[in-house]
C-alpha cells in the first residue's frame, strides 16, 4: 500500500480559503510559471476527452523550475484523492477528471448526485476510516491524497496520515478555513524532510511521528 498524504496550498496563517470557499492568491504560483504541469483546454486528445480546466483559465496548470520536479513527481505518485463534500460541490468533482490520479473518495452522509458522470471512479462513503480503506484499495502501490480541511484533520486524528505536505505561500488571510479543521490536540510531524524553495511558494513536507 502506498502512504496517505494530508495536502494542501495554505497560507503562512494556516488557512487554505477564506470564510466563504475562495482561495484568493494561494493558486497564483500554479498558473504563472514556465514549466507545464496539466494541460488546459485545447491541449489534443481524443474527441470528447477534453482535459478539464483545472486553471479556471484556459491555461491550464504552469509553474516555475523550481516548483515542477517537486510537484510534477508528487502529482504522477497519486492514485487516489480524498475529499469532502463542500469541495466536491464547489468543484463539481473536477467533471470526473481529477488532477492526479484516476479515483476519487468523497466523504459524505449524501450520495453521489444522480446522473453525475457515471463513467468517473468516484466513490461516496459516510465516515473517515471507510473513505481511507476505500481509497488505499483503488490506489494500490499509488499515494492517497487527503485534502486538508475538516475532513483532513479528522482523517489525521485518526491516526491515518502518514505525512504532511503544504505548499506555504506568501499570504496572510486572518481567517478562514483552517489546514487542520476543527482538530483538537497535539499531533507531533517530524522534521521536514522535503524543503523547496519554489517562485511565491515554498513546497515542505512531515512525516508524522508514531
Amino acid at each position: 500500500m502506498g502512504v496517505v498524504i494530508l495536502h494542501s496550498v495554505v497560507s503562512v496563517d494556516g488557512f487554505i480559503a477564506d470564510d466563504e470557499g475562495d482561495v484568493g492568491p494561494l493558486h497564483e504560483w500554479y498558473f504563472s510559471g514556465d514549466v507545464p504541469i496539466l494541460p488546459g483546454p485545447g491541449a489534443g486528445g481524443a474527441e470528447g476527452d477534453e482535459p478539464f480546466d483545472h486553471s479556471g483559465s484556459g491555461g491550464g496548470i504552469r509553474v516555475s523550475r523550481a516548483s515542477a520536479d517537486y510537484v510534477r513527481s508528487t502529482w504522477e505518485s497519486i492514485g487516489a484523492i480524498v475529499m469532502g463534500r463542500n469541495l466536491f460541490d464547489q468543484v463539481n468533482g473536477w467533471e470526473g477528471k481529477p488532477p492526479a490520479g484516476e479515483h476519487v473518495v468523497v466523504v459524505s452522509h449524501r450520495p453521489k448526485p444522480d446522473g453525475w458522470h457515471p463513467e468517473a471512479s468516484c466513490h461516496f462513503v459516510d465516515d473517515v476510516t471507510a473513505a481511507i480503506d476505500t481509497a488505499r484499495t483503488l490506489a494500490g502501490e499509488g499515494t492517497v491524497a487527503v485534502n486538508a480541511g475538516d475532513v483532513g484533520g479528522q482523517i489525521l486524528a485518526a491516526g491515518l496520515v502518514d505525512e504532511v505536505a503544504m505548499d506555504v505561500v506568501p499570504v496572510v488571510f486572518g481567517s478562514g478555513r483552517r489546514y487542520f479543521g476543527g482538530i483538537d490536540g497535539q499531533h507531533l510531524l517530524e522534521d521536514p524532510h522535503v524543503v523547496i524553495q519554489g517562485e511565491r511558494v515554498l513546497h515542505l513536507r512531515f512525516k508524522v511521528r508514531r
